[in-house]
Parts: C-alpha cells; structure tokens; sequence
C-alpha cells in the first residue's frame, strides 16, 4: 500500500502557521518590508524542516539532519533583530512551532510497525465466499462487513437447485432475513449488528449497499461485470472511509485478488476454513522416541492384562504426547519398542504395547503389514475401542488394501460388523463422461475400480492360494457383505453396526465430512483414507480438505486415531513415480 504523503501535509502545516501569525502592532511600510523577510526566511527555514523530516519518516538515518536545522532556524530569526516589535513577535512565532512538531516527528520515526489487524477493518465479502461457508459472516470477530448489491444479486442467481452451492445460497439468505428481522427499526445504512441472533463472539457490524457507488475503473475492465463492480465498490470505500478502517477485498477467487492488487486495491483469501498454512505440520500419528528416552524416564513400571502389555512412566517427552498416538523407540544394539498411547494423566503416560501384524500368525484376511506404519494403522483398523481412523500416505502406501481386509475379518470372521458401506466422492480426474445408467451401486461401480482390484488381491489370499473355497464363491460371499453408496443420498441416514469406509476423502469439504461422519449409529466404525496430493476439486487445497479438517479435530480424542503411512507398496515402479513425478 503506498505511504499517504504526509510530509506535504505537515509542511503545509507549518506554511499556513507561520504565514497566518498574526501582528498585534499596524507597522510602516519599512517595517512591513522587513517583516516580509523575516516571515520569508521563516516560511524558507519551516519548509526546509518539514522536507527533512519527510526524509526522516522515510529513512531513519537523515533523523540527525533535522536537529541542525532546527539549531539554524532561530539564527534566521536573529538576523531580523532590527525590525519592529510586530516583526520580532511574528519571527519568535517559528521557532516556537518548531519543538511541536519535532516530538512527533522523531516517535513516528522511532515507533514500531503496527500489526496487520491492530485496528479495525472493513471486510467487503465475495459471492463466493459467502456460497463456500454460509457462516463466514460471523467469522471476522470485532471487523466490520460490507456486502455490494451485486453480490446480493449473485447470490440471489445461485439459490435455485439441489447442489451444495444452492445449498449455502439459501442458508446465506435465510441468515440475512434473519439479521434484518431481529434489527428491525435499525437503518441499513447504519449498519445492523451482528450478534443480534445469538452470535455473542461477534461485535462487529454488517452494512449493505443502499446508495450508488462512485468510481473509476481503467477502461481495459469491463464495467458490466459482476467482479469489477464489487472492484468498483471497494474503490469507492476505499475513497470515502472516514473511520480510519483498512478496506479489504476477501474472495476465493484467485484473480479477482491478482485484479485487486494490480489497482491498488488490498484484497485476501479466506482464511477461516484452513485448518493448517503448511500441510507439512499435519499430525502423522507417530512420533520417534529419543536415543537417551529410557534414561531420563522416571518410575517406569510394566504389567500384563491378557495378551496386552502395558508401559507406565513419566518423563519430558510425555507433555507432547496425545492420546492414541503411536511411539516407536528404534536403536542400534538395543531392544525395538512399538506402542500406543492409551492413557495421559499429569505427567504420566501409559503405553500399550502394540500387535505385530507382520508375522504370519497375526495376518488379517491374509495380508501382514510390510513396513513399520502399516503395522500402525492395523492396530488401528482392529481395535473395537477406536470408532474412527484416518489414514494418508502417498499412492500404493495400501490404505485401501489394509482398510478392506480389516473390514472383512471383522465382518465375516469375528462377525464384529454387520457390513461394509463403501462410498467416496466423485470427482473426475480428466473430463467427465457424463451420465451412467443403471441402480445407484451401478452408477457407482466405474468410480470403485479400487474396490475391485484389492478383492481380487483379497479373495486369492495374497497371490496365493490362503483360501480352499472356489474363487467364485468367495466374491459372491464378499460382495454379499460390502454395499456401494452415493455421498448424494447420505443425509438423513443412520448406520447401525457398520464398517463404513470413505475413500479418496481429500476431495470432501469440511461439511460433507461433517454430514458423513455424523451418520455414524452405535456399534459403527468409520475409515477416512487419501491422498492429500491428489486434490482434484478446484476450490479444496491442502489445508482446506475435510481430510486435513478431520485429522486436526480428531487428534487426541480416545477413541479416534490417525496415521500417516510413509512408504510406498505397491511396486518398485509406482514407488519411483510416487517420489520423482
């Protein structure tokens, strides 16, 4: 933003002061010649220390500059000694406005940059962030809120339908038609409060547009579109703010920012909906213990309830541990410890010593872990105690491998469950080839490739043959037991004793993640798996996925656990492709 030309302004200042002194004494003409001088030598000393310090305020090491010419203003003044008193008394008056405008000068010089949101703003919102989160009006806390008339427009344009756009269209109506309601006799123009309908953590106001804007675009931009309107608009608020606030643009739409910056224009994206800056300070689930952690742990005590083997200790890596974290201690020449976390309390932690599902007698459905993450995430996937897992790792990790054969040992061997639901979003990679025909798990079954190319892995038993029954009686028995939904058709529903798996979960939003996993009855265990560099919906990134939404919400809780799966499985070949591509 550039710096508003403050200099002009105090040395206009310091001009209008010194020139409008008044004489208290009518002085003859000579008198008046050499008073001329004397306020012309004045006006010349004050604005040459106004130009100073101008330099000052841009550049902190010209601040000396401006003492000396401080000292030499009053040595002008002593040349114009001669004169009346009328002209004495105009002179003194410089040197006197000097020490005024000094003090200020040198605090804005030494004084810190203020933050980005020490004051308050004036946020004018997007349509498309108001149909991306209808609850972003009470998310910018003591701001203020300015909706344009063609966002209302827009708004009004994209409520008709069934998809989640029009969804959030009518909600952000229903939301407005509430505020006004409960602000009834309040001028719009005046703006209406926003905790007016319970929202306490909001003191900010809302205000509409109820006059016509003046302003002035360059001609390259079309006047007629609904985006350099809404530029216009902030242009013109811009101009008029009389408050002292920061008018910002916030919109999800990339180039409406790139425009905004390009005319001067302070624009941002939303942030509220982003769980994390950098994907990388996504929790994995795991944490490598130090080399010196058995040495500084305190009273560690050991006991064995059944087949399980419990750790109790205390000591400085037990404040950042969570629950249903998995900890891991690996050291040349010294015994391997693979745990999880089952209980924090103060500083003593309790750690459950995990199931080697890598040997051949632990296998589930066939398939033994190959790799130390793996083994995480099946302790995961078989404990009845955890309703909800969530697993990432790049393409071939086995999310899904791993996820399907522990749904079938649980289904049709421990009889834990009753079913499989199986559902992801679909979202094309390329082109869409348009409508399927056929039931709902017809239309379904193009987007489950994955589905079935781990069954056909499963039902032959590793590659083997683990199982004595006919190939085709086993994918009949299977199919039987793993039902294919649509996310389209999940509200409203309840699932009872279910293993539901959700795949490809980094292309759901917050909401949809929301709606899927509150389906969830009693006895149901619900899978989040994906890959959070595989996004293919155009307005989800890293940080704003549902994945990523529910694995920081999720974090801690007892019942709940997440892992990141780091190496590749598939084959030698997609592991290369997965790191260099």
């Amino acid at each position: 933003m550039p710096l508003p030309p403050a200099p002009k302004s105090r040395a206009a200042r310091l001009t209008s002061s010194a020139a409008s002194a008044p004489a208290k004494k009518t002085a003859s003409p000579k008198t008046r010649s050499t008073e001329d001088k004397a306020s012309a030598a004045t006006t010349a000393a004050a604005q040459g220390l106004a130009q100073l310090r101008a330099q000052a305020a841009t550049a902190p090491v010209a601040a000396p500059a401006a003492k000396t010419t401080v000292a030499a203003a009053p040595a002008a003044t002593k040349r114009t000694s001669a004169a009346p008193k009328a002209a004495s008394k105009t002179a003194a008056t410089a040197p006197a406005a000097v020490p005024k405008t000094a003090a200020p000068v040198q605090a804005a010089v030494a004084a810190p940059k203020r933050s980005k949101r020490s004051k308050r703003c004036l946020f004018v919102l997007d349509t498309n962030v108001l149909l991306h989160d209808p609850t972003c009006l009470f998310r910018f806390q003591e701001h203020d809120i300015f909706l344009p008339m063609v966002v209302l427009e827009e708004l009004d344009s994209h409520k008709r339908g069934s998809t989640e756009v029009a969804r959030n269209g009518r909600q952000v109506s229903r939301t407005l038609d509430a505020l006004v309601e409960a602000q009834k006799d309040t001028d719009l123009a005046a703006g209406l409060k926003l905790d007016a309908t319970g929202n306490k953590g909001v003191t900010g106001q809302m205000f509409f547009q109820t006059v016509p804007l003046h302003y002035t675009l360059p001609l390259s931009l079309p006047q007629g579109k609904a985006d350099n309107q809404i530029l216009g608009v902030v242009q013109a608020l811009r101009e008029q703010e009389k408050q002292g606030r920061e008018v910002i643009l916030v919109s999800k739409d990339i180039n409406m920012r790139v425009k905004a910056r390009a005319l001067g224009l302070s624009a941002e994206d939303y942030h509220n909906d982003k769980v994390l800056d950098d994907d990388d300070l996504l929790y994995t689930g795991a944490l490598a213990l130090p080399a010196d952690f058995w040495r500084k742990a305190k009273d560690v005590q050991s006991w064995q309830e059944g087949n399980s083997s419990f750790y109790s200790l205390r000591g400085p890596m037990t404040a950042q541990l969570l629950i249903n974290q998995f900890v891991y201690f690996e050291a040349p020449g010294e015994p391997s410890l693979y745990a999880r976390v089952v209980e924090l309390r103060g500083e003593t932690a309790v750690l459950e010593v995990l199931r080697d599902y890598g040997s051949a007698k632990h296998n589930v459905w066939g398939v033994n872990a190959r790799n130390r993450e793996q083994n995480f995430a099946l302790n995961l996937l078989m404990d009845p105690e955890v309703d909800f897992v969530t697993m990432t790792g790049q393409a071939g990790t086995g999310k899904t491998l791993l996820t399907l054969a522990a749904g079938l040992a649980q289904v049709l061997d421990s009889r834990r469950y009753s079913e499989i639901i199986m559902t992801r979003a679909t979202v094309s990679v390329g082109e869409d080839i348009g409508f399927l025909p056929g039931t709902e798990e017809e239309k379904m079954g193009p987007w489950m490739g994955a589905l079935d190319d781990n069954l056909e892995f499963l039902a032959k038993g590793s590659g083997g043959n683990g199982h004595e029954w006919g190939r085709s009686a086993t994918n009949d028995l299977i199919r039987s037991r793993i039902k294919i939904k649509s996310l389209n058709f999940m509200r409203g529903r309840t699932f009872l004793n279910k293993f539901v798996i959700i795949d490809e979960a980094q292309n759901l939003t917050p909401k949809q993640m929301k709606t899927l996993i509150t389906r969830a009855g009693p006895g149901t265990k619900i899978v989040c798996m994906g890959n959070l560099a595989q996004i293919d919906t155009p307005y989800l990134t890293e940080g704003s996925s549902g994945l990523t939404y529910v694995v920081d919400r999720f974090k801690g809780w007892q019942h709940g656990g997440h892992i990141q799966l780091a190496r590749g499985e598939r084959s030698r070949l997609a592991d290369f492709a997965s790191e260099v591509l």
